[in-house]
């Protein structure tokens, strides 16, 4: 597969998926809050289910890399860990294939509030 087919598949799957965000925001009455947390437990529940692997296999980072992604990188460690510690990883098997990108995303909130002057909303 080229890099511009690569790219645009990506490039597309991450816009349908906007485009769904978008007209939650602008048809229902659904806070930004439910709706990222619609998006998050969609992606659990679709990588729960074995069919998230394949809009991933399509649109590689553009399923990813949104919180639909999020929610199925959760689901896939889940299940991992079920299959090596029993019931126990359903616990622990989502918040540790998660580890890197929870780490990664409040040590960059961290050094974006100490270069920047974060203020309160008035």
């Amino acid at each position: 597969m080229d890099m511009l087919s690569e790219y645009l598949r990506a490039f597309l799957c991450g816009g349908i998926i906007c485009l769904i965000g978008q007209l939650l925001i602008d048809k229902t009455s659904l806070t930004p809050a439910r709706i990222l947390v619609t998006y998050v437990v969609s992606g659990v529940v679709l990588g729960g289910l074995g069919l998230y692997k394949y809009v991933v296999e399509f649109g590689g980072a553009g399923a990813t890399v949104p919180l639909t992604g999020f929610g199925f990188l959760l689901a896939k460690g889940v299940q991992k860990a079920v299959g090596e510690h029993g019931l126990l990883g359903a616990l622990s098997g989502g918040v540790t294939a998660a580890a890197a990108g929870i780490t990664a995303s409040i040590f960059i909130g961290y050094l974006i509030a100490l270069v920047c002057k974060p203020k309160s909303k008035s």
